[in-house]
């Protein structure tokens, strides 16, 4: 079943929309959300919360590319997830991450006056991107969107990891670079 046909079940209200889902984007959703999660708990929690979202808030919108628009949910609530556990304990994945990336992306959360410059933090970060080959900007992605460990990127690549973990370095750095450049203060 294609992308239109599922999105059309959600709109006819159809209970076969979230079995259609699952079935087409469960394993997807499931590796998404064990990646920025502590346990396999969390992570199915994640996805059965993604179905959720996706039966409540499907009729307001009409996403042209459904599986880009679950990833977006799966990992907005796993993160929302890992914020909650993670004033509770200080463990895991996602911080790793978040601390790699606190040295060159300031956290608007932390103050207040940032959280207006999240939209020209999002602008900017797209424009670095779009700068990258495309080797690199699969790597960035893959490491901070989709939260795959150093070692399994390493492996994928035929890389080893020591200079997998420089190259992502120097990728942090380069972002700082760009994002001082266009004035945004860390």
């Amino acid at each position: 079943m294609d992308d239109c046909e599922i999105v059309g079940l959600y709109w006819q209200r159809s209970e076969d929309a979230i079995p259609e889902t699952e079935r087409k984007y469960g394993a997807f959703c499931l590796s998404l959300a064990r990646n920025l999660s502590d346990t396999r708990e969390d992570a199915e929690e994640c996805v059965n919360d993604t179905y959720y979202e996706a039966w409540t808030s499907m009729p307001e919108e009409r996403p042209g590319n459904l599986g880009a628009w679950l990833g977006r949910v799966v990992r907005n609530i796993a993160v929302d997830r890992f914020r909650k556990n993670r004033a509770r304990k200080r463990d895991g994945r996602m911080d790793l991450l978040l601390d790699e990336l606190d040295e060159c992306v300031p956290d608007p959360s932390a103050d207040p006056e940032r959280a207006s410059e999240s939209a020209q933090i999002a602008a900017a970060l797209d424009r670095w991107l779009r700068t990258l080959d495309a080797e690199d900007r699969r790597l960035f992605l893959r490491r901070y969107w989709y939260g795959d460990a150093l070692n399994r990127l390493a492996e994928a690549g035929g890389e080893d990891a020591a200079r997998l973990a420089q190259r992502m370095f120097r990728l942090r750095k380069s972002l700082r670079r760009a994002l001082e450049k266009e004035g945004i203060g860390l």
